[in-house]
C-alpha cells in the first residue's frame, strides 16, 4: 500500500479524491481545517482501513508521522464567495502552506501534486488557454488574492523541483462540478441547480455571453490520479473542452430538472473571465487522459445530489 497525505480532504474535490484513492487499496491521510471543508464530505470513509483524519491548518507546521509517498496539496478556499469573505486565508494557504507541504514532501521523499487553476490565466487574451500561455491577471483585484496565491504556488513548487530536485506535478483545474459542491458555494452549477430545484429565477451575470467549460468531477479525479502517477514537473491543464455560455448553461440546467425559473440579469463581477475553455492535448498526450462524462449524465447527477441535501 502506499500512503498519501491529502491536504484539503474534506472539501469537494479533495473527498472524492480520498475515495477513489482508498478504492485503490492506498492509505490515505486526510487533511483539513474546515474552512470551507466540511465532515460530511468524508464521514461515509471512517471506520475504513487505511483512513485517518486530522484537523489542522496546512499553514502551520504539519507533522505526520510515519512514511509518505505523495502528498495531493488541495487545501485553499476556491469560490469567489470564500476568497473574498476570506482573503488573507487565501493568500496564506497558498503560499505558507505551500511551502509547509513541499518542507514535508521534502523530509518524506515524497512526491507533491499541486491543485493549482484555469484562474493562473487570468481573463484571458488566449482562447483556448494552453499551459504555454502566461496568463493576463489582475494582480490588485478582487480576484487576484486566489490567482496570485496559486502563480505564487506553482513557482514555489518549482523552485523546490528545480532547487531540491523533489519530484513535483502541477495540476490547472478547469470548472469542476459534481456531488459534494456546497449550496452556499456561490459559483454557477450549485446557484443555478438550487435556484431551479426552488422555482426562483436563475441569476445570469452579464449579458451570459462569458463562456464556461464544465468538468464532472469523476473525470478530474482520473486526470488528477494519472498524473501523479505518470506525469512530469510541468503544468498539465485538467477540464472539459466543451464549451458553453452561461445564458446556454442556464436553459440547460431550467431544461434537465424541468423547472419552470426565468432567467434574470446582474451586472458582472470585477475581472470575471470572459471566456474558459482548456487546451487538453497534453493531457491527451502525457496522460491519455481525456473526460468522458456528457454534460446531461454529469448534471442529472448532480441535480440528484442537491435534490437530497438538508437546507
Amino acid at each position: 500500500m502506499n500512503r498519501v497525505l491529502v491536504t484539503g480532504g474534506a472539501g469537494f474535490i479533495g473527498s472524492h479524491l480520498c475515495e477513489r484513492l482508498l478504492e485503490q487499496d492506498h492509505e490515505v491521510v486526510c487533511m483539513d481545517n474546515l474552512i470551507t471543508g466540511d465532515m460530511k464530505n468524508i464521514e461515509h470513509l471512517f471506520g475504513r482501513d487505511g483512513f485517518k483524519f486530522v484537523k489542522q491548518d496546512v499553514t502551520n507546521f504539519i507533522h505526520v508521522p510515519g512514511k509518505l509517498d505523495a502528498i495531493l496539496h488541495f487545501a485553499s478556499p476556491a469560490s469567489p464567495i470564500d476568497y473574498l469573505q476570506i482573503p488573507i486565508q487565501t493568500l496564506k494557504v497558498g503560499a505558507l502552506g505551500t511551502h509547509k507541504v513541499l518542507g514535508l514532501a521534502k523530509d518524506k521523499g515524497a512526491r507533491v501534486l499541486l491543485a493549482s487553476t484555469s484562474e493562473v490565466y487570468g481573463d484571458p487574451l488566449e482562447h483556448p488557454q494552453s499551459e504555454s500561455y502566461w496568463g493576463n491577471v489582475n494582480p490588485i483585484g478582487p480576484r487576484g488574492v486566489y490567482d496570485e496565491a496559486k502563480r505564487f504556488a506553482e513557482a514555489m513548487v518549482m523552485a523546490y523541483h528545480r532547487f531540491h530536485h523533489l519530484d513535483t506535478r502541477i495540476v490547472r483545474i478547469f470548472n469542476t462540478y459534481g456531488p459534494r459542491m456546497r449550496a452556499e458555494d456561490g459559483r454557477v452549477v450549485p446557484n443555478f441547480i438550487l435556484q431551479a430545484l426552488d422555482g426562483k429565477d436563475l441569476t445570469v451575470y452579464g449579458d451570459g455571453s462569458q463562456t464556461r467549460s464544465f468538468c464532472f468531477v469523476d473525470d478530474l479525479v482520473t486526470g488528477i490520479l494519472s498524473c501523479l502517477e505518470k506525469g512530469d514537473h510541468d503544468p498539465v491543464n485538467l477540464g472539459n473542452p466543451n464549451e458553453f455560455t452561461i445564458l446556454e448553461f442556464a436553459k440547460h440546467v431550467i431544461s434537465i430538472t424541468g423547472s419552470s425559473s426565468g432567467i434574470v440579469n446582474r451586472p458582472l463581477p470585477e475581472d470575471d473571465p470572459k471566456v474558459r475553455k482548456p487546451d487538453i492535448s497534453h493531457a491527451g498526450k502525457l496522460l491519455n487522459w481525456k473526460p468522458v462524462v456528457t454534460l446531461e449524465e454529469g448534471l442529472s447527477k448532480t441535480i440528484e445530489y442537491f435534490k437530497k441535501l438538508e437546507r
